[in-house]
């Protein structure tokens, strides 16, 4: 009787540890955030809406206090928030039409070719980069991207967003302020027809299958490198030199090798599909991946920093097993010793 006591406690504090104390530390190291939303429109209207009503409240906060020194920045955040919930409202509403029109890739052609080229390469095509990684960067802050893998990796909707303006699209207009210039400029005085046809061009060049890691090393390595993990997968540095990417976000990206284990799967979703939850005022941009990519990109991860799980989960099973019928042997065999003793 007195086993199946201890057995009884031991279970019960084990499962208070596992359903109340790691939730509740979960929640405190990742709170909770808006679930990952492929319709950036949609998304980028519902945080625009969340961040008037947080900074409403905290300006009615203020004048309650009747504190005058900080009714003043509540007031300040309260009207920019406004402002800038109309911006992005009005920037989404504004690429619906290029966004409904059918586009002549003959005709992105002759764009993309025209407009792009000077600063981005599209090897596929014949169009190699015009200067190397590192002139690239000290000239742009960022190693441009090649586009030959655009129109796979991008939906439509950001592609058309990105063009018009890039700061909007990729959630990062809060970096550049006072004077500040993306490195890429906005297309917004082009036709719809014309954006559409760019689009349409890009979608038209882009391969029909890729790997994991093809989709990495497209999406995220021109500012992170893989240095550690997996090392079948091979090791991949950062396109950008060290001294130019901490200039151009404030600090150097993280090495991602680990970051499978150290943030879990569905965290990097959610980052990666809209890093201003996590982390507000980061300098990191929405990366923009269509479902389908950004899966690839946290499966690579995955592949370089945890190549083992799929064996582990495996074995857990098995070794659960193993302690049910040791702990059953135990048992008898302490039964037996301590019958002989009585």
């Amino acid at each position: 009787m007195r086993e199946l006591k201890i057995l009884v406690v031991v279970v019960a504090l084990t499962l208070i540890t596992y359903w109340g104390v790691e939730p509740f530390a979960h929640t405190q190291m990742h709170p909770h955030v808006e679930p990952v939303n492929y319709n950036f429109a949609e998304a980028d209207k519902i945080t625009s809406k969340d961040t008037v009503e947080e900074t409403k409240a905290a300006l009615e906060e203020a004048e309650k206090s009747g504190d005058a020194k900080a009714i003043h920045p509540a007031k300040t955040e309260y009207e920019a928030a406004v402002s800038f919930e109309k911006t992005i409202n009005d920037f989404w509403a504004s690429n619906e039409e290029p966004m409904n029109l059918t586009g002549n890739a003959e005709n992105g052609a002759v764009l993309v070719q025209s407009n792009c080229t000077a600063c981005h390469s599209i090897k596929s095509q014949g169009f190699p980069q015009i200067m190397d990684d590192a002139s690239s960067a000290a000239a742009y802050g960022v190693v441009p991207p090649d586009l030959s893998t655009a129109g796979k990796l991008y939906s439509k909707e950001y592609l058309v967003g990105f063009i018009k303006e890039p700061t909007l699209a990729s959630k990062v207009s809060h970096k550049f302020v006072d004077g500040k210039v993306h490195p890429m400029p906005g297309y917004g005085w082009m036709q719809p027809q014309e954006i559409a046809d760019m689009v349409a061009y890009l979608k038209s060049i882009a391969p029909k299958e890729m790997t994991n890691k093809e989709v990495f090393q497209n999406a995220c390595q021109r500012c992170h490198s893989i240095k550690y993990g997996d090392m079948q997968k091979g090791t991949m540095t950062a396109h950008t030199p060290v001294e130019n990417i901490k200039a151009y976000m404030g600090k150097v990206p993280p090495d991602l090798s680990q970051y499978i284990k150290s943030r879990g799967a569905q965290y990097l979703h959610e980052f990666v599909n809209d890093p201003q939850k996590h982390l507000a005022g980061t300098a990191m941009p929405r990366v923009g991946l269509t479902q389908e990519a950004e899966k690839q990109v946290v499966s690579y991860m995955e592949e370089v920093g945890d190549s083992k799980k799929a064996q582990r989960e495996e074995l857990g099973p098995k070794f659960l097993i193993y302690l049910v019928i040791f702990a059953i042997f135990a048992w008898l065999w302490k039964a037996s010793k301590w019958r002989e003793v009585h």
